[in-house]
């Protein structure tokens, strides 16, 4: 499959914009490769300018659930982009939009809208800060949580101490009240907890993580973080940019059945276009400008395109049978996979939640990042590569979750079956 066009405009684009990118990832360099550039995309496919198509298995990160350009939304989104663009100033359909997610989000009695996810979790921690008149922030490596410096640390170098900068640029002012501690630890959570407990402001988590690939936390873990926040007067934030109405309808927290204070949504409220949100208790929520003292502002928060275009694929999710459906599709996916790995004897698991799924190119089902970095990420690298030369785009990092749109097909599924069955033979 050539990719001569891609490359030569990638190369081009790498002269005036930094690696050639506006996001790190997209540049194909964890997999050691380049990318190709995209010329459209429709249902389950995506096609590059050199005319290649692509089964993919990313949905621009998990937003486009209902699989790419899919009708109902552009028909909305036509309709819509008529009566205007952006407004800077209020409209219906943000109203609509937050009742819809109020309505369906227990934990969420109030909700304000931004532009990313970055901006939700940033704004949700100073919000946490402000609310409790606390600094601390406890979170989990390998967790992420957008590229604000108060996010941007790694663990500290023993058990339950303040986190350093994992990027430069991030001076150790600002990392230094985060505390990063491994997933799924209980006891190291508790001992955190205890050493600091009247000066921590919240604890973050992804509930399901799927920037350390696709990981599941321990409901336990989950309860455990949810009752020393509430003994300890702190905030217990659920990062669900990612999982939010994709995991399923509700939530993860409607999974583990788990009530946080404030939660993060992004990708697939936003119909496919740029968006964030954050929200939880009245008590909270009011504490923001222009109503309380914690400042938080965005010329483009709320646009009308993706309020809009939100809102309609909400309402087409919502349906009790869309969820159903989309995890047993998911699910049997992964297990398609698993068969195939198992039958050929190949170091290999894959896992799924709603429309989530992970691919680990070991035996064991990880826990934290630290098993996926101790996971065959050659043999990833080398997949990932033989699938996209075969029309098949996965995640180019062995560190991301896929994601299953209602679009794909079982056709998508069994080609997949017949390259992963050639992969193995090739490797082994």
């Amino acid at each position: 499959m050539l990719r001569n066009k891609s490359k030569a405009l990638f190369n081009k684009t790498k002269k005036i914009i930094p690696g050639g990118v506006n996001s790190p990832v997209r540049s194909f360099s964890a997999v050691s490769s380049t990318p190709f550039i995209v010329k459209k995309a429709k249902g389950s496919s995506i096609t590059d300018i050199d005319n290649n198509n692509y089964i993919d298995f990313i949905g621009s990160w998990g937003a486009m659930i209902l699989g790419h350009s899919d009708n109902r939304i552009i028909k909305k989104l036509n309709s819509i982009s008529k009566n205007g663009l952006t407004y800077g100033a209020p409209h219906e359909a943000e109203t609509k939009i937050a009742e819809f997610i109020i309505k369906n989000i227990p934990a969420v009695e109030k909700i304000r809208m931004v532009n990313s996810g970055t901006e939700a979790t940033m704004s949700a921690a100073r919000l946490a800060r402000g609310y409790t008149n606390k600094d601390i922030i406890i979170k989990f490596n390998g967790c992420y949580h957008g590229h604000g410096d108060a996010f941007l640390v790694e663990a500290g170098s023993g058990a339950a101490t303040y986190g350093k900068p994992s990027s430069s640029g991030v001076t150790k002012g600002s990392s230094k009240d985060t505390i990063s501690i491994p997933y799924n630890d209980k006891e190291l959570l508790k001992k955190t907890f205890n050493r600091y407990k009247d000066k921590i402001a919240c604890v973050i988590i992804e509930p399901i993580a799927g920037n350390m690939n696709f990981v599941k936390s321990n409901k336990d873990f989950l309860k455990l973080a949810r009752q020393l926040c509430t003994k300890n007067k702190s905030l217990l934030i659920f990062d669900e940019v990612m999982t939010g109405f994709r995991v399923n309808f509700k939530g993860a927290q409607h999974l583990y059945g788990i009530k946080p204070d404030l939660t993060t949504f992004g990708k697939v409220i936003g119909g496919g276009l740029p968006v964030g949100a954050f929200g939880g208790k009245s008590k909270i929520m009011d504490m923001l400008a222009p109503d309380g003292p914690i400042y938080q502002a965005g010329t483009l928060s709320g646009n009308p395109l993706a309020m809009h275009c939100g809102l309609e694929t909400l309402k087409i999710i919502s349906n009790k049978s869309f969820f159903k459906k989309l995890s047993a599709k998911t699910k049997s996916f992964v297990n398609g996979l698993n068969e195939i790995a198992k039958k050929n004897n190949y170091p290999f698991h894959a896992d799924s939640e709603g429309g989530m799924f992970g691919l680990y190119f070991t035996n064991n089902k990880p826990k934290n990042i630290e098993d996926i970095k101790n996971s065959n990420i050659k043999h990833f690298n080398k997949f990932f590569n033989y699938m996209l030369s075969n029309g098949v785009f996965f995640a180019p990092s062995a560190y991301e979750a896929g994601f299953i749109s209602e679009a794909h097909t079982q056709k998508d599924f069994s080609e997949v079956y017949k390259l992963f069955t050639k992969f193995i033979k090739s490797i082994t």
